[in-house]
């Protein structure tokens, strides 16, 4: 298996180490709990650095983007980041990824498992004028997420951390080490992703880890999990993949159908149109805890299919994301699931679960 460069920190920490996207990653420290909690409360600090990144730059790198992606990328500012997804032609998701614009180039954050599919797309559709580096096995990426992440990471920046808004990134020092401080995450908390090369993440992790104290959680891919299924964020593998839309997944919001040509457009509008399903919250009414795959029914029907679910720990309640027959999608329907031959009620709820987050402080 692979390793992050912040392998040995993990093994030296206790971490119950996991195959994940053939990476050697945390799953857990001190229990998914404890990690999940502290997150929402004060902070956690997460190794990420399996994810992949992708240079790409040259006079066509706009047009491209904009061309290969289903958000405006022309509407970018520099230094902002933007959430967007790329598709094949019939409208199948082929990954959700960030889009970085720097002032003479873009960065690609994508995920881990689709790296090398994302790769070799793009270098299918680029043009002559465009350049595309892979810059995966070089950086390291931490993301610093929870309430008092700002003040943590303060105190050891160079920058006034302040003035970058949600979904802006600059370019900073932490405790002298070079470094893209974006604010973006996958918690619905406030937070930070920090972007370094390999000899210098290791320097950031232990500066956070050390000026932190007992105010920051080493976290792992579990909590990471459940933090993201209480904010509703998808997953890819679970939650869309290449036989789901933007549109049924509830990214219709990133998907921009007046722009003038991008791969997939003519598929998204038709499906748009014509909507057989949704992707819903789902929250159990009986106690029970939904699963990946457990059937949604109706009257004795199967309407749908569970693609995330946990115990949320914020919650303390059973809850999971569902793809569920359009007419039944609508906030306040009351569902069945099968959970263990037993038929359990659930309810659909609006978005997202949890609604105290401090994501936009």
């Amino acid at each position: 298996m692979k390793q992050t460069p912040l392998h040995d920190k993990h093994l030296a920490s206790g971490a119950k180490m996991v195959d994940f996207s053939t990476y050697d990653m945390p799953i857990q420290y001190k229990g998914i709990m404890k990690e999940h909690l502290a997150v929402r409360e004060s902070a956690g600090i997460f190794d990420v650095s399996h994810m992949g990144e992708f240079i790409v730059s040259g006079n066509g790198a706009e047009a491209f983007l904009d061309h290969v992606t289903i958000n405006d990328v022309k509407s970018i500012h520099r230094w902002q980041a933007q959430y967007s997804a790329m598709c094949y032609e019939d409208g199948g998701i082929i990954d959700d990824l960030l889009i970085y614009r720097y002032p003479d180039h873009f960065m690609l954050v994508v995920n881990c498992a689709n790296m090398e599919k994302d790769l070799e797309w793009l270098m299918m559709h680029k043009s002559e004028n465009v350049d595309i580096m892979d810059m995966s096995d070089q950086t390291g990426l931490i993301s610093l997420q929870g309430p008092k992440s700002r003040e943590i990471l303060q105190s050891i920046s160079d920058i006034d951390l302040g003035t970058i808004d949600f979904y802006w990134f600059s370019i900073g020092k932490i405790d002298g080490s070079p470094a893209t401080i974006a604010r973006t995450g996958y918690t619905g908390e406030l937070g930070f992703e920090i972007y370094a090369h390999h000899e210098n993440i290791v320097k950031i992790w232990d500066a956070i880890v050390s000026t932190g104290g007992d105010g920051v959680e080493l976290a792992g891919l579990g909590c990471r999990d459940t933090l993201r299924m209480e904010m509703k964020y998808a997953l890819y593998g679970n939650d869309i993949d290449e036989t789901t839309n933007p549109i049924e997944a509830g990214l219709g919001w990133i998907t921009k159908l007046d722009k003038m040509e991008f791969i997939g457009k003519d598929a998204l509008a038709s499906a748009k149109q014509k909507l057989p399903r949704l992707l819903v919250c789902i929250k159990m009414i009986d106690r029970g805890i939904p699963r990946k795959g457990y059937i949604i029914i109706i009257n004795g029907k199967a309407i749908g299919e569970v693609t995330s679910g946990t115990q949320s720990p914020s919650l303390k309640q059973g809850i999971g994301i569902a793809y569920v027959s359009i007419q039944y999608a609508k906030v306040g329907t009351k569902l069945g699931m099968s959970i263990r031959n037993k038929i359990l009620h659930c309810i659909v709820v609006d978005s997202p679960f949890y609604k105290k987050g401090t994501v936009n402080r």
